[in-house]
């Protein structure tokens, strides 16, 4: 092959291993900058020189075929070194620069990181930066996502966890609610009350708590199976429901703090550890790769500096 149709055929290879990691067209012409339909004729391209199908089109998805999964196989190492000496030769001058795709949960975006963003950009600004808020663990590599900040007590082994501070969890309820249904003095009693559980999958449907005080923990630790007439992914509609009287949520500080602080929601069972529906910490995750480029470290440090002190509360 001449070195005037190499070029493109190698473009169109490191598409492959995008797509290979996406499995779908729109996720990788988005984390290359080019439109979908620029994407697939290039990966058809791609099969006329092959002389072979490499890909089987589905109606949601994408998958290799078998030799479009050994091409990829066969390039992709060659392709992430090319990548991470490009990064590593750009991050030597110059100001840290280049986009940062970030994935938060709703709550703790809106309350925690999205204040912290203006002032990081304003002093960087050759960075960009694309912060997506959901509930739902997303994966790094297939959705192409520098950066994923989780609360968490086990970050996979598989990625870099940077901490970022610590968190805890309240069990709370409206002072009406508590006035009408009496103020709960053990953990077992929460079976009998109205409990707005935090829906994920089969979690939520049982909250776990140990003794606060640590010499007590080892000795009893109590579950406890809790219903309601409300459940949400949420940690701000579970609050706004517990503000609303409806019940007893369990939620994380950064979700509650302001309301405790004014009255508005009571901590409930203080002598009580919750455990195991959140996190005790925040961490900043990213897949392990042997080099970190600038502007994500920058951001994780600039995280690490305003969150290191704790959310209060």
């Amino acid at each position: 092959m001449s070195e005037r149709l190499m070029a493109p055929v190698l473009a169109d290879l490191h598409l492959l291993t995008v797509l290979a990691d996406t499995r779908s067209y729109t996720q990788a012409a988005r984390r290359l900058g080019i439109s979908k339909a620029s994407a697939s004729a290039r990966i058809s391209e791609l099969e006329r020189a092959a002389g072979v199908p490499l890909v089987r089109r589905g109606p949601r998805s994408v998958a290799l075929t078998e030799a479009g999964q050994q091409l990829v196989e066969e390039v992709q190492e060659s392709f992430t070194r090319i990548e991470q000496g490009f990064n590593g030769v750009r991050d030597l001058v110059g100001a840290p620069r280049g986009l940062v795709r970030v994935s938060a949960p709703v709550a703790f975006g809106r309350q925690v990181v999205a204040p912290l963003l203006p002032p990081f950009l304003l002093q960087y600004p050759d960075i960009r930066l694309e912060l997506e808020l959901s509930d739902r663990l997303v994966n790094l590599p297939q959705e192409g996502f520098d950066l994923a900040i989780r609360h968490t007590d086990a970050p996979p082994q598989t990625h870099v966890a940077w901490p970022l501070c610590p968190t805890r969890s309240h069990l709370v309820a409206s002072p009406g609610y508590v006035d009408r249904h009496g103020e709960p003095q053990h953990p077992s009693v929460l079976a009998g009350h109205q409990c707005l559980a935090y829906l994920r999958g089969g979690a939520g449907q049982r909250w776990d708590f140990e003794p606060a005080a640590p010499r007590k923990r080892a000795a009893e630790r109590v579950s406890v199976a809790v219903g309601g007439p409300f459940k949400a992914n949420n940690s701000e509609l579970l609050r706004e429901a517990a503000l609303g009287g409806l019940g007893i949520a369990l939620l994380p500080d950064f979700s509650c703090t302001a309301a405790l602080r004014c009255g508005q929601l009571v901590e409930l069972l203080p002598d009580w550890k919750p455990v195991g529906v959140f996190g005790a910490t925040i961490y900043a995750l990213r897949p392990y790769s042997p080099q970190v480029p600038r502007a994500v470290q920058c951001l994780v440090d600039w995280l690490k500096e305003r969150l290191g002190g704790g959310l209060g509360g």
